[in-house]
């Protein structure tokens, strides 16, 4: 399957890397093609180096003003004119969507993915993978939305938070029946 994941491309602690290095070579072993930002610097570069180590392919989608730090050696890669086009390209092209740690572009693509599936515009898996407890916060919020009506649908069917990389995987592999 193609996997979408949002994350960061910041040059980060290795309480964070390692766990995304993990998922990676995990969904490069897996026989999955990573969707993702195409940089090749900080942890999108971690992330992409694990894949494709692990064997898996590379599918990225940048945008015109960080196109000088796409990845070169990409499976396939896409320049888009602008953020709005870029993440429609990066859902467009994947099954399922991961979030790791990242700041406010991850946050802006994590919050239009769970709007897409909010209105039922899409059924992709969605996992929030909670690295060191990175999202607790956010955690927290979502579900002080659903337990005071804001959300019209049950937070569960919205995205799945995984404390651990293999839990992240295993529930999309589950989720579309490759398991």
């Amino acid at each position: 399957m193609n996997i979408c994941v949002f994350l960061s491309a910041a040059d980060l602690d290795a309480r964070y890397t390692r766990p995304a290095r993990e998922f990676a070579e995990l969904l490069g072993k897996g026989g999955h093609a990573l969707v993702w930002g195409g940089s090749d610097v900080g942890l999108m570069k971690v992330v992409a180096d694990g894949v494709q180590e692990a064997g898996g392919r590379l599918i990225g989608v940048s945008v015109e003003f960080l196109a000088a730090r796409t990845r070169p050696d990409a499976d396939e890669m896409v320049v888009a004119r602008d953020l709005a086009e870029r993440k429609r390209l990066l859902l467009e092209k994947a099954d399922a969507v991961v979030i790791m740690v990242g700041g406010t572009g991850t946050l802006d693509e994590a919050t239009e993915i769970l709007e897409l599936k909010k209105h039922g515009h899409t059924t992709k898996p969605v996992v929030l993978l909670n690295t060191a407890g990175f999202y607790d916060g956010l955690k927290e919020q979502f579900r002080r939305m659903e337990d005071e009506g804001f959300l019209p649908v049950p937070l569960t069917d919205l995205v799945f938070f995984a404390e651990e990389p293999v839990g992240a995987l295993a529930y999309l592999e589950e989720s579309l029946g490759q398991r």
